[in-house]
């Protein structure tokens, strides 16, 4: 058995971490009423009510009179008549907006990084990043983050979380390639053919919109499936960005496009280098309430991100992780195509992936119902070492690892007879019982640190030592 040290650090959900979120009606005649009201107030009476909503809600939240702004603006199209004063503006932007509490049902699932600064700290210390899975009302699921240092003894000191939150700005008006968009589009070859000829080198989704519409206009033809998909492109490829001011702590990516209106689950971030350069690169699962979809974050700073689906036929399932290197001169992922069984697969372009292949597949009572990733793999002098989850019996998820050959990953070297850790008494109540799980470990000196969720109610931390899983596996 590999020792493990079980680490007593507990991070906690808390209700008290909220964004203010626009509330949304889909029926636009819950609109007339509120704005039909605030223009029946005079001056003194609507600076008084927006004065009571900012004594009471300004201190929980980052620029909180530029949210009320921003979500005014985002009614103000169903408005026939918009000359409002900025006071009616933001009493009406409060009331179409509300607090979320981003991780009140649950906190779990956490990948670990090293954080870009590693400035300021003493020898032998580690300053981390860590993602996490937030769960609020209607199983609501968002990316934090949160820091922290390994102590060159290996002690593990997370830092205190901010309070306030920010969800950033995503960027309007964002122009992409005409190579992309089309690449993306999957359209036919008559709708491509056209595209082709049609759209400028790179244009934004109005301008592409107001092109198409010109040719229908001319020709009479019937361009709506082309014009969706374009929309589709610019809805899924998006760009975030937040304040340097605003601590990582308080960043929260919180859904943003169709694809992931329901949830943006497990995040599996990475340090990929290639030759020297380093980018930070999250595979996660987006959820739109009917399907899933394997995406992608990618970001140099954790202050600027870009958002881009996975295409191609083995974009599919949950729970992909990238290696941190290219390997043979092609990007290398881990998947789960079908759900049970772990698969490889290689591509020459970031964001499309066509073929798998079959990697490892359950053998062992403890993980018969499926096995999947814990994560990116770890480059040892032993060969890459993987990080995976198992269920067994009664839905029980335990954690193991397994070794891939260095030079070709597809060649499984080893796995664990038993897993290396499973709940104990207390891990074992919450959320979802019975399960332990991870989307990611980090190495510091001679340890290996695992980030856990215990039944998806709260973080901890386990340590092994990388000489004894090695041992284990190939002892």
């Amino acid at each position: 058995m590999i020792p493990v040290k079980r680490m007593k650090i507990r991070i906690v959900p808390t209700a008290e971490r909220v964004i203010p979120k626009f509330l949304s009606f889909s029926n636009p005649g819950r609109i007339e009423p509120i704005v039909g009201y605030i223009r029946s107030l005079d001056e003194k009476t609507v600076e008084a009510q927006l004065g009571q909503a900012l004594t009471e809600f300004n201190s929980r939240h980052i620029d909180f009179k530029g949210v009320l702004l921003t979500n005014y603006r985002k009614i103000e199209q169903h408005l026939p008549d918009k000359s409002l004063s900025m006071p009616q503006k933001l009493l009406i932007g409060a009331y179409f907006t509300h607090e979320y509490a981003v991780e009140a049902a649950a906190l779990f699932n956490p990948s670990i990084v090293p954080h870009p600064d590693q400035d300021n700290l003493k020898d032998g210390e580690l300053r981390f990043i860590l993602s996490l899975r937030a769960t609020g009302e209607g199983h609501l699921s968002s990316i934090e983050f949160k820091t922290g240092v390994i102590g060159a003894d290996g002690a593990i000191h997370p830092v205190q979380s901010a309070t306030k939150l920010s969800t950033g700005e995503k960027r309007e008006g964002q122009q992409y390639g005409k190579d992309f968009v089309i690449s993306r589009a999957e359209c036919d070859g008559a709708a491509e053919a056209m595209m082709q000829r049609a759209l400028p080198e790179r244009f934004s989704e109005q301008e592409a919109l107001a092109i198409i519409s010109q040719i229908e206009a001319d020709t009479n033809l019937n361009l709506k499936a082309a014009k969706e998909k374009i929309s589709k492109v610019f809805s899924l490829n998006y760009e975030l960005h937040f304040d340097k001011d605003i601590p990582i702590s308080s960043r929260v990516i919180f859904p943003s496009s169709e694809s992931e209106s329901n949830g943006m689950e497990d995040a599996r971030f990475v340090r990929f280098q290639h030759e020297d350069k380093a980018l930070y690169l999250g595979t996660y699962t987006a959820y739109n309430g009917r399907e899933i979809r394997p995406q992608l974050i990618e970001t140099e700073d954790f202050r600027h991100f870009r958002i881009r689906p996975f295409y191609g036929k083995a974009a599919s399932d949950k729970g992909m992780a990238l290696f941190p290197e290219k390997i043979k001169g092609q990007y290398a992922m881990i998947g789960r195509q079908g759900g049970r069984c772990l698969s490889i697969m290689y591509s020459d372009d970031l964001h499309f992936w066509q073929d798998y292949q079959l990697l490892q597949q359950p053998q062992r009572a403890w993980e018969l119902l499926q096995i999947g990733n814990c994560g990116s793999p770890l480059k040892t002098p032993f060969g890459w070492l993987l990080l995976t989850h198992a269920v067994g019996p009664m839905r029980k998820y335990v954690l193991s690892f397994t070794l891939l050959s260095l030079n070709d990953p597809e060649i499984v070297l080893a796995t664990l007879d038993e897993p290396f850790l499973s709940p104990n008494e207390e891990e074992r109540e919450g959320y979802v019982p019975h399960v332990l799980y991870s989307c990611g470990l980090i190495q510091h000196r001679e340890n290996l640190v695992i980030p856990y969720a215990m039944s998806d109610s709260s973080i901890s931390f386990a340590v092994v030592k990388l000489e004894e899983v090695i041992k284990s596996l190939l002892g």
